[in-house]
């Protein structure tokens, strides 16, 4: 009887404990976010960091007191402008079929419904933040010069290397001292070798083989390096230096970081407004 009462008594309290009790996460004037839909946003997002909850709740609070503003503003958008944003999407994103988006959803527990009303939020969201930040940015020429000078290191050409590379599967790591014998006669191309031209080794190669090419005098070949099984030789054919760009050269790009910067400046000043303007509270 005894070990049948410990058995009833886990029965009952064991799912108890394993389901977490939803709860508050804020309050946004009249408008609550639950933890739960903190989660559920965080999972659509694929992001797995319980760390980035506070950063994900915060976003969407900064989204409520949009979409307040926007309805205090009585923004609205016609829906035919929605319908197509929404074919956009099908069609550029699930190749123009509608029950590939549906399967989606549902692995992301989502109705088509919500997903149209999450759409049409969205662009309600982006047309105030346009509308109130956006449109009135402009990057001046003392703004520009100022971020030229502060931050040259941004407005360089990168150095890029050119080389040559054999690579071998892991099956195929016998055939390392056969290849570096053909070598003394046959050419890379000739042994199967792929040609990078004029690149960032860090945009192509993993760190090791970074190193090793970081390490090699243009026009020498490398000892084999394995990794993970896979052996590669390389031979570094061509390099060239950084250079730091003009202000003519970097001109957009000047033009792009200013913006951005300002962009974010006012989006911050905006947002601050909001919430004297509503009752916000987090839990």
């Amino acid at each position: 009887m005894k070990c049948f009462a410990l058995a009833f008594a886990a029965a009952f309290t064991l799912p108890v404990c394993a389901v977490e009790i939803d709860g508050v996460a804020a309050k946004v004037g009249s408008e609550t976010i639950l933890k739960s839909d903190v989660a559920d946003e965080m999972r659509r997002m694929g992001l797995r960091d319980s760390s980035r909850y506070e950063e994900v709740r915060n976003e969407m609070i900064d989204r409520k007191l949009i979409l307040k503003a926007a309805a205090d503003a009585k923004m609205t958008l016609q829906d035919w402008v929605v319908e197509n944003r929404m074919r956009e999407i099908i069609a550029k994103a699930f190749d123009g079929d509608r029950n590939k988006l549906i399967e989606t959803l549902a692995r992301q527990r989502m109705s088509y419904p919500e997903w149209e009303a999450r759409m049409k939020e969205d662009m309600v969201v982006s047309a105030m933040r346009w509308n109130v930040v956006n449109k009135n940015i402009t990057a001046s020429p003392a703004a520009m010069k100022a971020e030229f000078e502060s931050h040259p290191e941004l407005y360089t050409r990168p150095a890029t290397v050119s080389v040559s590379v054999i690579t071998l599967t892991p099956e195929e790591k016998d055939r390392r001292r056969e290849i570096s014998d053909k070598l003394k006669e046959a050419s890379f191309a000739e042994l199967g070798a792929k040609s990078y031209e004029k690149i960032k080794p860090a945009d192509v190669f993993s760190p090791d083989l970074c190193k090793e090419i970081a390490s090699l005098p243009k026009g020498t070949i490398s000892h084999w390096v394995e990794i993970d099984g896979w052996s590669f030789l390389v031979r570094k054919d061509d390099e060239e230096a950084g250079s730091a760009k003009t202000f003519e050269e970097a001109y957009d790009d000047i033009a792009a970081n200013v913006k951005e910067a300002a962009s974010k400046k006012a989006y911050l000043a905006w947002i601050e407004r909001l919430r004297a303007e509503t009752y916000v509270k987090v839990f």
